[in-house]
């Protein structure tokens, strides 16, 4: 795809210090040198936290940003996505975080230098091309976009869990949330209408897919395609605690989809409904159930 006049703008880059642990952090000043070899003034956006990220993103798209470039995770890539989800503004991802999902599973580099190379190339070449985002509408109204995977099952009360606990810090707080919510792992009634069709179901983990993988490469929704206009909805129902402990580690190949108590659907609209389920999106933490999430085709554009 040929880019149109916004391409002429600065670069806007919002850049995650923090991100994968602060492993990448000496590498800031190489990317943002490599972006500027694009020959297009670069700007790199001030956000002290998630909420003053996206709200950046926004300000940089309105003020007339040519593209932007996110430099970090899934976290950072979804506050950018909110900024620019529908518009004509092109987006690169720099994979430096912890998981880098969204870019890895929509063709970027796995090393930062490299995909900064290749964001700079597209720039440089007035070159994209469009992929799909999910767009969910909570019970409120409230609408937010993710490029990944929505969890609304056991993963994201894991998720919830961990976050409310003050100890013990890094990934130890997940692997102890882990182990507090096997313990009390039940199947939730979940009602699911995937393009109006109606589907009362006991699961206990549901993910919604826009692309494959979750969690650092999790493949949650193995045959998910960010280009095919449709979601992928993976279901594993009424599982009890030893049979999700050993079916879990098959995520990362993608294989748990042919357990017998693991079910999966394509649609163009969910609408997905529980009680006491708040999402995660991309990582993030979400909308409260119920919510609405539609595949939005060729929603972004990417700098490839």
């Amino acid at each position: 795809m040929t880019a149109d006049d916004h391409l002429s703008g600065p670069v806007a880059v919002l850049a995650n210090p923090a991100a994968g642990r602060g492993r990448h952090r000496a590498l800031l000043p190489g990317l943002l040198d490599a972006l500027a070899g694009a020959g297009r003034p670069v700007r790199l956006l001030a956000a002290s936290s998630p909420a003053d990220a996206e709200a950046a993103c926004r300000t940089a798209v309105a003020d007339g940003a040519g593209a932007l470039v996110a430099i970090g995770g899934d976290g950072t890539v979804h506050r950018a996505v909110q900024a620019i989800a529908g518009t004509d503004v092109p987006f690169g991802p720099i994979p430096a975080g912890t998981g880098n999902d969204f870019a890895l599973d929509t063709g970027f580099p796995a090393d930062p230098r490299e995909a900064a190379n290749v964001i700079a190339s597209a720039l440089r070449e007035g070159r994209s091309r469009s992929v799909d985002l999910a767009r969910m509408v909570g019970a409120d109204g409230t609408e937010r976009w993710y490029g990944a995977v929505l969890a609304a099952g056991f993963d994201a009360i894991v998720n919830e869990r961990a976050n409310r606990m003050r100890w013990p810090r890094g990934p130890r707080r997940y692997d102890l949330a882990i182990v507090v919510e096997l313990a009390r792992l039940r199947p939730r009634r979940y009602t699911l209408r995937l393009d109006g069709v109606p589907h009362e179901l006991d699961a206990v983990l549901v993910a919604v897919g826009n692309c494959p993988t979750y969690g650092g490469g999790m493949r949650i929704c193995p045959d998910a395609d960010p280009t095919d206009g449709l979601l992928d909805v993976v279901v594993a129902g009424r599982v009890n605690r030893r049979t999700l402990v050993r079916v879990k580690p098959r995520i990362y190949q993608g294989t748990h989809v042919s357990h017998p108590l693991v079910t999966s659907y394509r649609a163009r609209t969910v609408e997905l409904a529980a009680d006491g389920i708040t999402t995660y999106a991309d990582g993030e933490r979400s909308l409260t159930l119920p919510v609405t999430i539609s595949a939005v085709p060729g929603a972004l554009r990417l700098l490839r």
